[in-house]
């Protein structure tokens, strides 16, 4: 019973996020909201909703900000993680649609593959090196619809596109210390309310005209809806796996860019070429391959050492 609840967890909470992509891309193309003031906006809301949360259950919030070594990786991570990957994920968004922006956060395990195999100073596996293959291909197809001669997205888009994957995979390995230290939800309260909070300095939003334009509905409902639906969907995430393997977590969360590209479809009426479609299948099947092997490695060499 409790393997069904995390199944259904997880793919509400993927459902969620994919819609939170497309309603993004509204924002931004019917708003007249800029990235750093938007993201200013939902960062610091959805980082005090969460802290608040969290305050009004008993926790206690602050206690991270007394101890240096971890108040500055805390910086770090809202910065370099949390901040990085909203802004890339948003501007590719911008650029692209959102369906491309979610099927490039997947790359994000190729750059952790590579990282770790850069600070082993080991060549990756085999079995990351068909995941990794694998995936480029998928993205081959993605992006040119099978025509060499041709790349269906911008160059601007198709960079910020891969930055979301150097960020997303920062997000997903920096602040594994702290979020075991600290919890998972006061770690990511803080994260986005640090991001938003450089962001709203770095881009001095108290001076902007664009606090009108909040005002105006049904822009103010939608923004609205980000932050709620986002932040509902984070928590979902994070539920799932007490009661689901990594493994199945993958799998499931291919929700994401399925249900963004539905929306998408209906909404926008953005329609990819058959060719694309076979690159997003492509690009899914292998990025849980990854997932998926890894995770029996990792039990092939728990039992060898049980066995020594």
């Amino acid at each position: 019973m409790e393997r069904w609840k995390g199944i259904i967890l997880i793919i509400v909470g993927a459902m969620l996020w994919g819609a939170s992509g497309p309603m993004m891309e509204w924002v931004l193309k019917n708003s007249g909201l800029t990235i750093p003031f938007f993201l200013t906006i939902r960062l610091t809301i959805a980082g005090i909703c969460i802290l608040v949360f969290m305050k009004l259950s008993g926790k206690k919030i602050f206690t991270i900000w007394k101890e240096p070594s971890w108040w500055r990786q805390l910086i770090v991570f809202g910065v370099f993680g949390m901040l990085g990957a909203q802004y890339t994920f948003v501007a590719t968004i911008e650029a692209s649609n959102a369906s491309i922006a979610t099927l490039l956060q997947f790359l994000g395990p190729i750059y952790i593959i590579l990282y770790v195999s850069w600070r082993n100073k080991a060549f990756p596996p085999k079995y990351q090196v068909i995941g990794i293959i694998g995936t480029l291909i998928g993205l081959f197809f993605l992006l040119t619809n099978a025509r060499i001669d041709e790349l269906l997205i911008s160059t601007r888009a198709l960079l910020w596109g891969l930055c979301v994957g150097i960020t997303f995979a920062i997000y997903t390995v920096y602040p594994a210390k702290l979020m075991k230290e600290w919890g998972v939800l006061i770690v990511v309260g803080w994260g986005m309310l640090v991001g938003g909070v450089v962001l709203a300095i770095v881009t001095q939003s108290w001076r902007t005209n664009e606090w009108s334009n909040l005002m105006e509905f049904p822009v103010n409902l939608m923004i609205a809806a980000v932050i709620l639906i986002g932040t509902i969907a984070f928590v979902l995430f994070l539920s799932s796996m007490k009661y689901i393997t990594a493994v199945e977590t993958s799998i499931l969360s291919s929700m994401e860019p399925l249900t963004a590209m539905v929306i998408s479809v209906i909404w926008f009426g953005q329609i990819l070429g058959a060719w694309q479609y076979f690159g997003v299948i492509v690009m899914l099947a292998f990025v849980t391959w990854l997932s998926i092997a890894g995770e029996i490695k990792w039990k092939k060499i728990i039992v060898l050492k049980q066995k020594k």
